[in-house]
């Protein structure tokens, strides 16, 4: 039953099913897993006569009169019902819900809960939650003292509507429950079976059960992710790679080369890396490096140690300016030791060393880079998701670095890992919580380099009120006329409605060129642009021909310009946290005293809230962490970000849960690999296989 189409047990018109299946809503499995935003308690009804303005009340009468209009000034469509109890007649408004009008039936009673407000017309409930007569639960006893469940709802379908269709589903005779947990499991983690669990879910007692419950559902749901990321890590431990062994004494050799001295953190993560490779196992490592932490100088060495022995690199990056300042630093970094590195997006090819100039790289022909790749002569080659064309064929490939793996997609990773079976790298600066790397990347080993570079200032963060604004200009002025450089970051490229009032990165770069900075080079940069003008643009910034660079959040990975001190970010409330602070961390790659100005057209607590944390935060893990701890259920935005439900998202808190799931995870697959005495398992985990943090 759990698996029929929802229209099989319930009846539903055609209206009803269209929209339930837009939102998700095909089979009873899915009805029966929308759990309840949150439990109201059960309020005794009050008198129409006894309220006042302000009240949140339950009232209990009968309809006496409904009707349909329209709002006078916004033509807004509304249902007006009329509830009597026999002291009194109160208003209920549904705004943009006409068809309410049909639903309540006149003379029938109902209960109406929500806050009392006063209009032109006297006092009236908007939108309130609903219940048809005297409520019974699913015992039959009546509501009273309980909690009652309140259901996030869908245009067009009520709170009421999801209470009455699954306590139907839970009270049906042919609603088969198999707990797919082990109960061995359940038992050591005193969680409640699978029936027990949903019948709570949805008519709890108290809170105190519905916690219960709700543990139970988080935990599976970082378990099944983890029996997947467990296989998979698995799998891989089975086949076999090239050993990368290198002498340490060449180790050195790179380890003198470099124009610093690495931070233990690096030399930690080297350490964990030149392990991994010298095995025959395929390593699979995530180096989770804060802002200007130093992963690429880990990278270099890992492609330094696999150069050595005579094997092939392979470097991917999200983006054709990240692939190409990846490019610069390496040339830069293996010009000493004349190792042959190239490039490859869909707007350029290049190689170093060139045969007529030594010290320089050279546009090459498509073809040409292609035939050196397969024969071997390229070692390293650096790009974006052209790597992983058919027509690209290596050698020896023995190394997979892929930068900011998040954002490319779980199929365009895997295309580049089946080149060979590469031991893999993978790296990013995007603030993850520790519980979300376990789950998400649960089949990797995990490397924190969690130290920065000696001598970096710490950027000091000031969010501006829009009175001082023009002090913030003038000391990005003065931080120009010093040598220095300047990015100014806008939400979108374009003006759009006026109404939403957001910064444009055209609009700003022809107000701060024209009035406000005319006697200094501005630069614009954003996805829409050519490959060649990014290219351009970066050039003349780095060379330091332009100084301000007005830009999308396109600069938010891996630009580098150690030059550039100061960032203005507009309209801040736009952002993530985490991308916040991965704009900010484009001025702290010198010694130089770093700014970051942030400007927020959003009055609002919680925008405030953000915007504090983003200040006192000391790096980019404890900001990741306050992030998760901070928003509450129906704000982690799971779903859309991660693929994880709010639920398993509540889990992620408790790195308890995390690791307990983890570990029955890895126990169960090396017993039964392929789960085939876990059917239930077996189908569950099949829903998180392409989930991946993007």
């Amino acid at each position: 039953m759990l698996d029929d189409p929802i229209h099989l047990h319930l009846r539903l018109n055609e209206a009803q099913k269209e929209i339930l299946s837009r939102a998700g809503f095909k089979t009873i499995r899915n009805l029966l897993w929308h759990f309840p935003a949150r439990y109201e308690e059960f309020r005794e009804p009050k008198a129409v006569a006894d309220l006042v303005a302000g009240d949140e009340a339950e009232i209990r009468g009968q309809v006496v009169g409904s009707k349909k209009q329209k709002t006078w000034r916004t033509r807004m469509a509304i249902a007006e019902t009329s509830v009597s109890d026999g002291t009194g007649v109160l208003r209920i408004v549904w705004f943009n819900q006409p068809y309410m009008a049909k639903i309540l039936l006149p003379e029938k009673e109902y209960s109406f809960s929500g806050k009392i407000q006063k209009g032109k017309k006297g006092l009236y409930m908007a939108n309130p939650d609903y219940k048809e007569g005297i409520q019974y639960g699913l015992t039959g006893e009546k509501n009273t003292g309980k909690l009652v469940s309140v259901y996030s709802e869908i245009r067009g379908i009520h709170s009421r509507w999801f209470e009455f269709a699954i306590q139907k589903a839970l009270k049906s005779p042919k609603l088969k429950l198999e707990d797919p947990i082990p109960s061995e499991i359940l038992k050591r983690y005193r969680l409640p079976s699978l029936k027990t669990a949903l019948l709570t879910m949805h008519v709890p007692k108290d809170k105190k059960t519905a916690e219960a419950a709700r543990k139970r559902f988080a935990f599976e749901e970082i378990f099944l992710i983890q029996l997947d990321r467990q296989k998979k890590r698995t799998e891989r431990e089975k086949l076999q790679a090239s050993a990368i062994k290198t002498a340490q004494e060449k180790i050195q050799e790179f380890r003198s080369s470099l124009p610093y001295s690495l931070t233990s953190a690096q030399e930690r993560a080297i350490n964990a890396v030149l392990s991994d490779i010298s095995r025959a196992t395929p390593m699979s490592r995530l180096l989770e490096g804060d802002v200007g932490s130093g992963k690429t100088a880990v990278a270099a060495m890992a492609a330094y140690a696999a150069v050595k022995n005579e094997k092939q690199v392979a470097y991917m990056a999200p983006t054709e300016v990240l692939a190409r300042q990846h490019y610069l630093e390496f040339i830069e970094r293996f010009k000493k030791f004349r190792l042959p590195v190239a490039l490859a997006t869909s707007a350029e090819f290049r190689k170093f060393p060139s045969k007529a100039f030594p010290q320089k790289d050279t546009h090459i022909a498509k073809n040409q880079l292609l035939k050196w790749v397969a024969s071997g002569e390229i070692a390293i080659l650096i790009g974006t998701h052209a790597l992983i064309q058919d027509k690209v064929k290596f050698k020896n490939l023995a190394l997979t670095i892929i930068d900011e793996q998040h954002r490319f997609g779980i199929n365009q990773r895997a295309k580049l890992a089946q080149k060979s079976v590469p031991h893999l790298l993978s790296m990013t600066a995007t603030p993850i919580p520790r519980t979300l790397a376990l789950t998400i990347y649960g089949d990797l080993d995990l490397t924190l380099l969690d130290e920065m570079p000696p001598g970096r200032k710490e950027v000091r963060t000031v969010v501006v009120p829009p009175a001082q604004r023009e002090r913030a200009y003038e000391q990005m002025r003065e931080e120009i006329k010093n040598g220095r450089q300047a990015y100014v970051v806008c939400p979108r490229i374009e003006a759009g409605d006026e109404k939403m009032e957001m910064k444009s990165v055209k609009e700003e770069y022809k107000k701060l060129s024209e009035k406000v900075f005319p006697e200094f080079k501005l630069g614009m940069l954003h996805g829409k642009m050519l490959p060649k003008e990014k290219e351009k643009t970066m050039d003349e910034f780095r060379e330091n021909k332009v100084q301000i660079l007005v830009a999308t959040s396109v600069i938010e990975v891996g630009v580098n310009v150690p030059n550039a001190t100061i960032i203005m970010i507009e309209g801040a409330e736009r952002f993530g946290l985490a991308q916040l602070h991965q704009l900010r961390g484009r001025v702290l790659r010198s010694t130089h005293q770093p700014f970051c100005f942030i400007f927020t057209d959003s009055p609002s607590q919680k925008t405030t809230q953000r915007l504090k944390a983003l200040i006192e935060a000391k790096n980019g893990f404890e900001l990741a962490e306050y992030d998760l701890q901070f928003r509450g259920p129906g704000e982690l935005s799971g779903s859309r970000q991660w693929g994880i439900s709010d639920i398993g998202m509540e889990a992620l808190k408790n790195i308890k849960m995390v690791e307990a799931a983890r570990n029955e995870a890895r126990a169960l697959i090396q017993k039964d690999f392929e789960l085939e005495n876990y059917p239930g398992l077996k189908s569950l985990v099949r829903r998180f296989e392409n989930l991946h943090f993007e």
